[in-house]
C-alpha cells in the first residue's frame, strides 16, 4: 500500500490547509509523485492540491460514501504514487451534524489507516497547549494520532516552549512549526477560498511555503511516519456489491471554466467508466456547445461572479436552449440551476439574463441559505433518477430561486439535526433537463450515473434513427 498521512487540526482555521499546501510543495521539489485528497465535500481546497502537485484531488467523504466505496476509490486512486497526502476537515473528530464522527477526518483516517499529524495554532499559547493536544490524543484512543505541527509561532523560543509542553504532556513527537508568512495569503469569497485559477503569484506563493517547510518543519520525520501506515482489509478492490459495467459509447459536455468548475474528479471518472466520452467546453468562451453531444452536465461554480460574460454570451445560451429543448439529457447542479434559470441578480443588485429553460429567477442574497448534508428521495422520474431511489448530497448557497408557475420538482430533501428534522422539495424537471441544488456523488449510489447514461443512449438512439 502507498505511504499515506492526515494533516488535521483541532479546530477550522488553525492552519491545516496553509501546512497541507507548502507539504505538498515541498514533496515534488523532492521529486516524489504526490496523490493529494480532501476529507468532505469541499471543491475549492482539492483546486490547490492539484496545481502544485499535477495530479488531481479526490474528495474522501465518508458521510456521502459507503466505507467500501470510500476505500476502493482511495486504494484506485493512489495507486503508483510514492505518498498520498490527506487534508482534513474543520476539527479532527468534528463529522455530520457536529456531534457524530461519520464524516469527520479522525473517521476517514481509521477506514484508510492512515497516521495523523494534528496542527494546533501557537498563538497565545503556553502551558494550555499540553492540555489541547492531550484532550485530543486521549478523546479516542482508536485514533492514531502520531505528531503535531505548530502554526502561528512568532520566535524559535517560543516554538520550543511549546514543542517541551507538548512532547511531555502527550507523547507525541513535535515535527516543527510554521511561523506567520505576510507573504503568503489567499483570498476568500462566500463559498471559501478563491479558486486557484484566480490567484495571482500562486507559484511564487506556493514555492515560498515549501521553502518555509523545509526550514522548520522535519519533513524527513514525516515521511517515515507516513511509511509506518500499514495495510487494512478495508483498502480491498470494488466491493462485489456493485454492479457495474460498461455501457454504449455517449459522448456528454461538460460545462469547465471559471464560472462553472465545482466537480468531484470521481464522478467524471464514474461517468467515463461507464462509457461516456467527456467533452469540456465553456459557457464563457464558446459560442456552441461541443458537436455531436448526447448529453451535458454543468456543475456548479460562480456564475454570479461571471453574470455579465455568460449573459453576454448569447450564442451559447441559445445552443443549450434550443438543444434541451429537442431533448438533449441534461443535468445541472446548484451553479448549473443558477445558468439554466430565466435571471440571476448578483449581490449589486444587477440582473442578468441565463439560458431560460427554468421558469424562475436565481438571486444572490447577504446569508448563507443552505449549507450542510441532505438526503434526496426521488418522488419523480428524471434524467438522473427513478422514482424511490435514493442518494446523499450536499448543499452550499448564497442563493435562491423564486419560481415562476408550477414546476415538478423531482425530489423530496430531508435535512437530519439533533434538534429535528426538516423537509422540502427540490430538482426541477423540464424535459429530460433536471436542474437543483444539492451536488451529489454519484459514488453514493452509481444508479443515478447509470440513469443518466441510458438517458443519453435513448437520446443518440432516436437521432440515429431519425
Amino acid at each position: 500500500m502507498v505511504p499515506r498521512i492526515i494533516i488535521a487540526a483541532t479546530n477550522s482555521g488553525c492552519g491545516k490547509t496553509t501546512i497541507t499546501t507548502g507539504l505538498l510543495a515541498a514533496l515534488v521539489k523532492r521529486g516524489m509523485k504526490v496523490q493529494p485528497f480532501k476529507v468532505g465535500p469541499d471543491y475549492i481546497d482539492p483546486m490547490f492540491h492539484t496545481f502544485i502537485t499535477g495530479n488531481v484531488s479526490r474528495n474522501l467523504d465518508s458521510w456521502l460514501l459507503d466505507e467500501n466505496i470510500l476505500s476502493y476509490l482511495f486504494r484506485k486512486n493512489s495507486v503508483g504514487m510514492d505518498i498520498a497526502v490527506i487534508e482534513g476537515v474543520m476539527g479532527l473528530y468534528d463529522g455530520y451534524g457536529g456531534c457524530t464522527e461519520i464524516g469527520s477526518t479522525s473517521h476517514i483516517s481509521r477506514i484508510v489507516n492512515a497516521p495523523i499529524i494534528l496542527v494546533v495554532n501557537g498563538e497565545g499559547m503556553s502551558l494550555s497547549i499540553g492540555a489541547l493536544v492531550n484532550g485530543f490524543v486521549n478523546f479516542n484512543k482508536g485514533v492514531n494520532i502520531k505528531g503535531v505541527i505548530i502554526n502561528n509561532i512568532k520566535n524559535s523560543g517560543h516554538y520550543h516552549l511549546l514543542k517541551e509542553i507538548i512532547e511531555e504532556h502527550s507523547g507525541l513527537n513535535v515535527l516543527g512549526y510554521l511561523p506567520r508568512l505576510e507573504g503568503y495569503s489567499l483570498k476568500s469569497r462566500h463559498l471559501g477560498l478563491v479558486p486557484s485559477d484566480e490567484v495571482e503569484d500562486l507559484r511564487y506563493k506556493v514555492n515560498l511555503l515549501a521553502e518555509q517547510m523545509e526550514k522548520t518543519i522535519d519533513i524527513d520525520l514525516l515521511l517515515r511516519i507516513a511509511q509506518e501506515a500499514g495495510n487494512s482489509p478495508k483498502l480491498n478492490l470494488l466491493p462485489h456489491s456493485v454492479a457495474f459495467e460498461q455501457l454504449e459509447k455517449v459522448r456528454i459536455g461538460v460545462a469547465k471554466d471559471k464560472a462553472f468548475n465545482f466537480y468531484y474528479q470521481d464522478n467524471l471518472d464514474l461517468l467515463e467508466a461507464l462509457g461516456a466520452q467527456l467533452l469540456y467546453f465553456s459557457p464563457l468562451e464558446d459560442n456552441r456547445l461541443p458537436e455531436g453531444v448526447n448529453g451535458l452536465y454543468i456543475g456548479g461554480g460562480y456564475p454570479e461572479i461571471f453574470a455579465k460574460e455568460l449573459q453576454d454570451n448569447i450564442a451559447m445560451k441559445n445552443d443549450i436552449k434550443k438543444q434541451i429543448s429537442k431533448g438533449l439529457p441534461a443535468y445541472a447542479e446548484c451553479g448549473g440551476l443558477m445558468y439554466m434559470s430565466e435571471s440571476l441578480s448578483d449581490g449589486d443588485g444587477e440582473t442578468y439574463e441565463m439560458v431560460g429553460l427554468i421558469p424562475g429567477k436565481s438571486e444572490m442574497t447577504s446569508s448563507l441559505q443552505r449549507f450542510g448534508y441532505v438526503e434526496l428521495e426521488t418522488i419523480r422520474e428524471n434524467t438522473m433518477a427513478k422514482p424511490g431511489q435514493r442518494i446523499r448530497g450536499h448543499e452550499f448557497h448564497y442563493s435562491t430561486i423564486k419560481m415562476r408557475g408550477d414546476i415538478p420538482a423531482c425530489y423530496k430533501i430531508i435535512k437530519r439535526r439533533k434538534s429535528g428534522v426538516s423537509a422540502w422539495k427540490c430538482g426541477y424537471k423540464v424535459g429530460n433537463l433536471v436542474a437543483g441544488y444539492p451536488h451529489l456523488h454519484f459514488w453514493g449510489n452509481i444508479e443515478f450515473a447509470k440513469n443518466f447514461i441510458n438517458k443519453c443512449i435513448e437520446y443518440k438512439n432516436r437521432g440515429e434513427i431519425l
